[in-house]
């Protein structure tokens, strides 16, 4: 089917412009930045070099925990979606205690927090009609760890929200399939190994980002909860982004939408 724009209702298409919005201005790197103050490249200077390969390794394995996660740990079709303020609220809490130990609480917050995410998202999804029992749907709730950590910086061309989703779909697809029969109990598979990969490449730089501003003066006297708290904001609302546009590509379908978002470009 074959859509022009003033076929979309009225509500749809606010919430076509409200997700396109969202999703080509995601830059955390930009909303840390405002919170404190500093530029990012000042936290990431002054991050010492070591500590940049034990971020990525526990990035890595809080994907991979997010994975399990998702596919085994998420509830089907739940009757009541929680309050978004429940897990925020603790993500805030989490932030507080790792503020008061310091940097290498990071590592031991990380994987806590980026579950709470993951639910987060999934009750996002849920409420714009996904069906959690389909294993496509909890992999496009993992997918907004990577749709999350575009930058500004970013060449627009690769990293805009549609060519990244288009970049992610082999990688996705194959994930689906290997899940789908034999779960994720072999995480040395090519394809688990893929998915995680490309999603700690992204979520990874938010990460790092997020750990340099904790690791400025400044950031320490604003806390590690109020840094929480802004990650999390970010993150759900990329996903409140994603899955409006999934919803209205189910409703109008892909192409159609895809097309009315790229002229929204112009």
């Amino acid at each position: 089917m074959s859509i022009t724009i003033n076929t979309l209702s009225k509500p749809d298409l606010a919430d076509l412009k409200k997700a396109h919005e969202i999703l080509e201005n995601p830059s955390v790197a930009a909303r840390l930045t405002s919170l404190v103050g500093s530029p990012i490249e000042q936290g990431i200077k002054i991050l010492p070099e070591s500590w940049h390969q034990r971020i990525h390794q526990a990035t890595t394995l809080s994907i991979e925990k997010a994975l399990d996660t998702a596919i085994q740990s998420l509830p089907k079709n739940q009757d009541r979606v929680l309050p978004h303020k429940l897990y925020t609220g603790t993500a805030i809490g989490v932030g507080a205690l790792s503020g008061l130990v310091g940097l290498p609480a990071l590592l031991v917050e990380l994987p806590v927090s980026t579950t709470l995410l993951l639910r987060a998202i999934a009750d996002i999804a849920q409420q714009e009609g996904e069906q959690l029992d389909d294993i496509e749907s909890r992999l496009a709730c993992m997918e907004v760890f990577a749709l999350g950590g575009v930058s500004k910086e970013d060449d627009a061309a690769e990293t805009g929200y549609y060519g990244l989703r288009i970049a992610l779909a082999t990688t996705l697809s194959q994930a689906a399939q290997y899940i789908t029969v034999h779960g994720v109990s072999q995480k040395g598979a090519p394809a688990l190994v893929s998915i995680i990969s490309a999603i700690t490449t992204r979520f990874g730089a938010g990460i790092s980002q997020k750990a340099a501003l904790q690791f400025l003066p400044l950031a320490g006297a604003i806390g590690g909860a109020s840094i929480n708290g802004l990650f999390m904001g970010h993150f759900k609302s990329i996903a409140h982004g994603h899955f409006t546009l999934r919803r209205l590509e189910r409703k109008y379908g892909k192409n159609s939408i895809y097309d009315e978002y790229q002229r929204l470009a112009y």
